[in-house]
């Protein structure tokens, strides 16, 4: 016999089983944590969101609706924690002196020219919240519009259009680097 899915799983860890959400963890907090960062560019504030995401997982496993497929409801939860994380930064900054944005941070930036991987960077953080999601799932984490949609609870017509909307965005901020080069 395999190993057991990721909803029998979940279903053992609502009948209190810890081993379950042990195996749930080890499975996705690589890939949970690598989204996080994706999304939040910092890698502390990402293993805080992580900690966060499985820690409602526990405290939200009696609302988990059994034969939900799990990795879109832990992305889900994850991605609200970013959103929640983005927006309460965002406060925090409009109040803050100025301070330096392209300060180095522990997340690995794509390889290649290190100057214009900042640049994508920089322009990923100016991009909408939904914009940035769906381009980073798409293009990053290569998950399909369906999956997109099903995660945010929208069409894939309109997950697809927040990854257009991203990717022209993306093209303007870039398109004016590069003049002003």
């Amino acid at each position: 016999m395999g190993s057991p899915t990721d909803e029998e799983l979940m279903e053992r860890f609502q009948d209190g089983a810890q081993d379950a959400f042990e195996v749930l963890f080890s499975r996705h907090s690589g890939r949970v944590q690598g989204f996080l960062a994706r999304m939040v560019r910092s890698g502390p504030l990402a293993e805080d969101l992580l900690q966060a995401t499985f820690l409602s997982v526990i405290r939200s496993r009696g609302r988990y609706e059994r034969g939900t497929r799990v990795l879109p409801w832990l992305m889900t939860i994850a991605a609200n924690a970013a959103r929640d994380a983005l927006r309460h930064q965002h406060h925090v900054d409009a109040f803050a002196s100025n301070q330096d944005r392209s300060a180095p941070t522990s997340v690995q930036p794509p390889s290649g020219d290190p100057s214009m991987r900042r640049h994508l960077l920089d322009a990923l953080q100016q991009l909408h919240p939904d914009h940035r999601e769906a381009v980073i799932l798409s293009k990053v984490e290569g998950w399909s519009f369906e999956e997109i949609a099903a995660l945010r609870g929208i069409s894939a017509g309109a997950a697809r259009l927040r990854a257009h909307r991203g990717y022209e965005r993306l093209r303007e901020l870039l398109g004016s680097l590069e003049e002003a080069r």
